[in-house]
């Protein structure tokens, strides 16, 4: 996961435009809000990246936890949201430090993918110690084995198409096609789950889950799974 933090950390280009950006991050908001239990839930979004519209979701929530790894990210959420009482902004090793049960939702979205299976196991694990008995984990944006890259661009062109930045989507696909980024996944690649595959690890991890209807985000072709500690049962929402 070392290169793709180190990735996210730099001046990249992988969002098409800054309307393409302002979007992504409030559509992603949007989804999270759907899933918090309560007005005074306490929320944790695990590698939550640049989370611009964090704000309305610490809006619907008693308090929101950032937590990102990528030092540089980091520094800019904090200087963003330093006023906002309701936002609390930690690394990944202070997600480790944090007590045991406090947590009523945990939304990891588009991580998975950067994770060797060692290192989703090992988050699933500090999860899983946070939640509260009846808190829930929110998987989301969690690629398939049979949906190829393919997909993604039909995706991001539908998604550019009804909020219209298409050229600029035209031109940034061109662009992403040249970058380090596709260097980078072509070198170290993406981890890809089947259905079957990521409920069973969340099953090892004490998880009993399933698939969400709809997955967070814009892509309909990757999947969210919506997981609870296995002594709870869990329904599809």
């Amino acid at each position: 996961m070392d290169d793709w933090i180190d990735y996210y950390d730099s001046t990249h280009t992988i969002y098409a435009s800054k309307w393409h950006r302002d979007l992504h991050f409030e559509v992603i908001a949007r989804d999270i809000i759907g899933y918090i239990p309560s007005k005074d839930a306490v929320v944790l979004d695990y590698s939550c990246g640049e989370a611009l519209s964090a704000g309305k979701v610490a809006d619907a929530c008693g308090m929101l936890f950032l937590a990102e790894p990528a030092p540089g990210v980091r520094g800019r959420l904090i200087a963003r949201f330093a006023p906002n009482t309701r936002i609390r902004v930690r690394s990944l090793e202070d997600v480790r430090k944090m007590h045991e049960k406090s947590i009523d939702l945990v939304v990891m979205n588009s991580v998975a993918q950067y994770m060797t299976p060692q290192e989703l196991d090992s988050a699933l694990a500090i999860i899983n110690r946070l939640l509260k008995p009846a808190g829930r984990l929110v998987l989301g944006d969690i690629l398939r084995p049979e949906v190829g890259m393919g997909r993604d661009v039909v995706a991001l062109l539908r998604f550019a198409a009804k909020h219209g930045f298409l050229k600029d989507a035209l031109i940034g696909l061109l662009s992403t096609a040249l970058s380090d980024y596709r260097q980078l996944r072509a070198k170290v690649g993406l981890t890809r789950y089947s259905e079957e595959e990521i409920i069973a690890k969340l099953a090892a991890a004490g998880f009993s889950a399933s698939r969400a209807r709809q997955n967070i985000g814009h892509n309909p072709w990757r999947m969210t799974l919506l997981a609870r500690h296995s002594f709870v049962r869990v329904a599809a929402s």
